[in-house]
């Protein structure tokens, strides 16, 4: 089928806008391969540090006839998503053995887990781990040692960090390689009653802590369709994982095949052969529309508003938010994944997950086929399920029907029409919002605000019964240069008691919401922030606003004479403690939301 027409100008429009920033980038790589730093110009007491300590491996390594790969790694084993990578660097070297090749780990990133830190303090240097993230990755790579990279890496901010510090060796062929999610636990629908109880002090902790517990309960990545999972979701529909890699279970034997067929193809796509893919040309400006449709399609995490226009610009490409709004007018959604349904990624990859969602894609002209991928000719290779025949790996093609349209639909019956993600634009500045888990008659609010600047005071407000009432919860000074732009995934609860009371609620912010974000309409990501000169810190306790995702407004319903003559509020004064003092040059130059909100690339010119 022919490319739909929207997303063919959507396409069109971030070529020509990104003319001038590719063509840079693009030769940033080919000087990179042909006269950049690589193993042979290393000079002998370089290369002998680098394999000093490889040991059955120092005489390939020394040749420098075979590929050398370096693993970058975000292993740590306090996190569930990230324990089963522990393994994973000495298969590896098992692997890549088995076709002539070494590998080596090249350095490992932190990985920060937005669900331990949700509320806390920390939680303010969790946008700026991906900056830190992509730091570390380029650390590792610097060393010269490789010719392609494996990055083993699943949430939040790790993979856009990942992919952003290697885009920046982009001329090496680079796999992403998954580890999949845990088995489902407690139904999410119960995890949220209880969670509202708790809110309302109707449960204790001892009973939070127990269902928290059922949910969260073993290794793997979590269930829910957040930012996790909607990063495996883009390495899927960017051709950058093996195909229907996401969410095959941690510790099987088809999970291992897959980590063993990713290093054996990193081999086949170097520079030596005549199949050479190299990363910085597989994330083109087509990729990364793929990665915008998928994300709309499956109604995935709000945070790659952020993250896709800062792994655009690591890659010479611009998109905005206008780019999304216009795609979502096109891409329909067709999957009901936790929060958005009832079933969880598990479910979802049982109905037929990313082979079915890139088939559909590809087959309505939806989604770019023509990319170039890290396995096969197209896109469509990527519209197939890996099994075990025996003891071999081989891949099936999609299924053409659901297996559960509860959870899954084709391009033909979507759940909606409309992908799940809306621009706003008005008085307050530019913000979004997530549509797909919001009842339709909620997606206009128009309600006097209550406004406050640290999200415990919402709780506190909420807890002496200030918000039993039509409102919208303004929490300003949340922004990258605020505070880093915290997920204030905490107040999910409570304003879901507010709206199950029967109260028409809606929460808007210049700080983010979690991946995990549901039924409350939010407007986040408001652009510019306020403590940037933006209009949030002009709203008083008291006035009107309107939110509405049909018309695409958010705006102050105040007289405009009297809205020019308010002066802003000033900012909270910053705060230290839990290292958030070492971050403060990232706050101070930290770029707008819209640009992905990072003070490494602002810096860097990108």
């Amino acid at each position: 089928m022919a490319l739909d027409p929207i997303v063919a100008r959507v396409t069109d429009r971030i070529v020509a806008r990104s003319a001038h920033t590719r063509a840079a980038y693009l030769d940033l790589i080919a000087r990179a391969r042909d006269t950049g730093l690589n193993r042979p110009q290393l000079s002998c007491g370089n290369l002998a540090h680098g394999f000093a300590a490889a040991g059955d491996d120092k005489l390939a390594i020394r040749g420098g006839k075979a590929m050398n790969i370096g693993i970058v790694t975000a292993y740590n084993d306090m996190l569930s998503a990230h324990q089963p990578y522990a393994r994973y660097p000495d298969q590896i070297k098992l692997f890549a053995r088995e076709v002539g090749a070494t590998a080596q780990v090249a350095g490992g990133v932190p990985a920060m887990c937005d669900g331990v830190t949700q509320g806390q303090a920390s939680m303010e240097l969790s946008l700026f781990s991906r900056d830190t993230i992509a730091m570390a990755a380029v650390v590792g790579l610097s060393h010269a040692m490789f010719e392609g990279a494996l990055l083993l890496g699943i949430c939040d901010k790790i993979v856009p960090g990942l992919l952003i510090g290697a885009l920046r060796f982009g001329h090496l062929p680079t796999i992403l390689v998954p580890a999949g999610p845990m088995p489902s636990g407690l139904p999410n629908k119960e995890k949220v009653r209880i969670r509202q109880l708790y809110a309302e002090g109707k449960v204790g902790r001892d009973d939070l802590l127990q269902s928290e517990s059922e949910s969260y309960h073993s290794a793997g990545t979590c269930t829910f369709y957040g930012t996790a999972n909607s990063n495996q979701m883009m390495m899927e529909m960017m051709g950058l994982h093996m195909p229907g890699s996401s969410f095959i279970a941690p510790g099987t034997k088809l999970r291992q095949e897959l980590t063993r067929a990713a290093t054996h193809r990193i081999t086949e796509i170097g520079w030596d052969g005549d199949d050479y893919r190299p990363l910085g040309l597989c994330v083109d400006e087509k990729a990364l529309i793929n990665a915008i449709v998928g994300l709309l399609a499956t109604g995935g995490s709000t945070n790659h508003v952020l993250h896709l226009p800062a792994i655009a610009r690591a890659a010479g490409v611009q998109i905005d938010w206008d780019d999304m709004d216009e795609l979502s007018r096109a891409v329909p959604l067709i999957a009901s994944v936790y929060p958005n349904g009832a079933g969880d990624v598990n479910a979802f990859a049982a109905a037929g997950g990313m082979p079915y969602v890139i088939g559909e894609l590809v087959n309505e002209g939806l989604a770019h086929g023509d990319i170039r991928t890290v396995y096969g000719a197209s896109l469509a290779d990527g519209a197939a399920q890996p099994v075990l025949d025996g003891e071999a790996l081989r891949w099936e093609p999609a299924p053409k029907v659901s297996h559960d349209e509860t959870l899954l639909r084709p391009v033909a019956a979507p759940f909606q029409a409309e992908g799940g993600l809306r621009l706003l634009k008005g008085n307050i500045g530019r913000a979004t919002i997530k549509m797909s888990a919001v009842d339709r008659s909620r997606w206009t609010i128009e309600a006097p605000v209550r406004v406050f600047s640290d999200q415990d005071h919402v709780i506190d407000a909420f807890e002496a019964g200030e918000l039993e009432c039509d409102v919208i919860v303004v929490v300003r000074f949340q922004g990258p240069s605020a505070n880093g732009m915290p997920e204030l995934h905490k107040l999910t609860p409570i304003l879901g008691v507010l709206q199950d009371r029967g109260f028409r609620v809606a929460l808007v912010t210049d700080g983010r919401m979690s991946g995990a974000s549901g039924k409350v309409p939010a407007a986040i990501h408001v652009s510019p922030e306020a403590k940037r000169g933006g209009a949030l810190a002009l709203l008083r306790d008291g006035d009107t606003m309107r939110v509405c995702a049909v018309t695409g407004a958010i705006e102050a319903l105040v007289d405009a004479q009297e809205w020019a003559l308010r002066l802003p509020a000033p900012a909270p004064e910053e705060t230290s403690g839990v290292g958030r003092e070492l971050f403060a040059l990232m706050r101070h130059y930290a770029d707008p939301a819209e640009r992905g909100g990072s003070a490494m690339l602002a810096a860097a010119g990108l």
